[in-house]
């Protein structure tokens, strides 16, 4: 047996290169070529005891759009969730506690939310990179997370809930980003205002919506564990900001469910993006509060759903400010929104989603910017106006089409927003004088694109 053995590992050692477990001669060297090449072009890791993914989005689309005078149409980023790419990671230190991190950078080619009339792409420092999440985190299985850096604090989309489609393309609560930075024109004599007011500073000077929370802030974040389906968060940033939330996400039923409130003080303008009235006048301190919500409720069966969000803003130092000192202004901007229709896979390729929305705004004094003499907009001609009031009305109706072997979502959107505003005339630099309503033409907005996933 012994030289049987032997004979065949003679003949083994003899035998040409068609024996696959040959790893001698020049095979290896190849397989090294193809590692290298392999190595070269993967994202490689520092620390590999931390977990590294990369994630995003793109998401583009044209944007038809008419003034009453001007029809148009522009290629844009769409704001409503706009391009992106993601670096997050997590590591288990055991078995009750991870860490954790996120960085996250948003692109925009062309702003939806910012183009006008007269730039189809919106100011410089509105398109390319921003920063959008760059934190850590500590998390617990039975104590929650807390969270350290830039991102979104505890009201963030407190008032736009949704557990639709719609959420990518189409914000029912959030208007602004459909191309509501289109400039105002006057229906009186067709031309544009120059006095910088465009559609979303109608909606409290930044398009913010009362009750919305921070999206990009430096805060210090905590968030609950899960207690059948409820959360509680709370958040603060410097000099300063703090808010907090209850959020419910589960089923009941048929039907699934997803809700949250909440309740956020601002006291220094400068330091967040979200925009207290008084704050817009040269000089004047900021403070205000408010309150938000929303749900959607979504029955699996027949895939209708609905979903509602409403808010509510209060600037506890505009009747102090030098515009509005003593003249009884309205301190509060509030709006409710609702969105319905029904969602589901009627195709292979993915759900569809048809729906209807409507938008409601109004508010007082919540903007520094004036009417001046010769304006478009100015209801006399003559002498300097301030904004007294405005209100945003919104009609809509969409359909999407979920394409799920490509991670990809198509969309058309329509909308049609009505506006008011109302103007009071300045005596020096306090509006004491005639209030009077500037005659705006409507708009019509068509947004139509597709997001992939990555």
């Amino acid at each position: 047996m012994a030289l049987v053995l032997a004979g065949l590992g003679l003949a083994s050692i003899g035998a040409p290169a068609a024996w696959g477990a040959d790893l001698g001669g020049n095979c290896c060297s190849d397989l090294e070529e193809r590692i290298a090449e392999l190595e070269a072009t993967t994202a490689r890791k520092g620390n590999r005891k931390v977990s590294l993914e990369v994630s995003g989005q793109v998401n583009e689309a044209v944007l038809f759009w008419d003034d009453g005078a001007e029809r148009n149409a522009y290629v844009v980023t769409n704001d409503n969730s706009r391009t992106r790419f993601r670096f997050k990671g997590k590591a288990k230190i055991d078995a009750q506690w991870e860490a954790g991190y996120q960085i996250e950078i948003g692109v925009r080619a062309a702003n939806s939310k910012r183009f006008t009339q007269l730039d189809p792409n919106g100011a410089d420092t509105d398109v390319g990179f921003d920063l959008r999440d760059s934190y850590w985190y500590l998390k617990s299985n039975r104590l929650g997370r807390f969270s350290l850096g830039l991102q979104a604090t505890a009201t963030d989309t407190i008032t736009e809930i949704n557990l639709t489609q719609t959420s990518v393309f189409a914000k029912y609560s959030d208007v602004e980003d459909s191309g509501l930075g289109l400039i105002l024109r006057s229906a009186d004599n067709g031309d544009l205002t120059g006095s910088g007011i465009t559609w979303r500073r109608l909606i409290g000077d930044g398009g913010d919506q009362p009750g919305e929370g921070e999206r990009r802030f430096n805060v210090a974040k905590y968030v609950s564990p899960d207690i059948s389906g409820f959360s509680v968060s709370a958040a603060w940033g410097e000099d300063d900001y703090w808010d907090v939330a209850l959020n419910y996400e589960g089923e009941i039923g048929a039907f699934k469910v997803a809700a949250g409130i909440g309740y956020g003080e601002i006291t220094d303008g400068g330091q967040t993006s979200t925009v207290c009235a008084a704050a817009q006048t040269t000089g004047d301190d900021t403070s205000c509060h408010q309150l938000g919500g929303s749900v959607s409720v979504l029955h699996q069966p027949t895939g209708l759903f609905v979903n509602v969000g409403a808010g509510q803003k209060v600037d506890d130092l505009i009747e102090g400010t030098t515009h509005f000192a003593g003249t009884g202004v309205d301190d509060e901007q509030k709006f409710w929104a609702v969105q319905a229709g029904i969602e589901k896979k009627f195709v292979d390729l993915g759900k569809t989603t048809v729906y209807g929305e409507y938008y409601d705004y109004d508010g007082g004094g919540a903007t520094r910017r004036t009417v001046g003499a010769g304006d478009a907009l100015n209801p006399t001609g003559a002498g300097s106006w301030a904004v007294w009031g405005s209100g945003v009305n919104v009609i809509g109706a969409g359909i999407a089409q979920g394409i799920d072997k490509a991670g990809m979502i198509l969309y058309l959107s329509y909308r049609h927003v009505e506006g008011d505003l109302a103007l009071r005339q300045l005596s020096g630099s306090v509006a004491s004088g005639a209030i009077a309503d500037a005659s705006l033409e409507d708009l019509d907005v068509v947004l139509s694109g597709a997001l992939i996933k990555f």
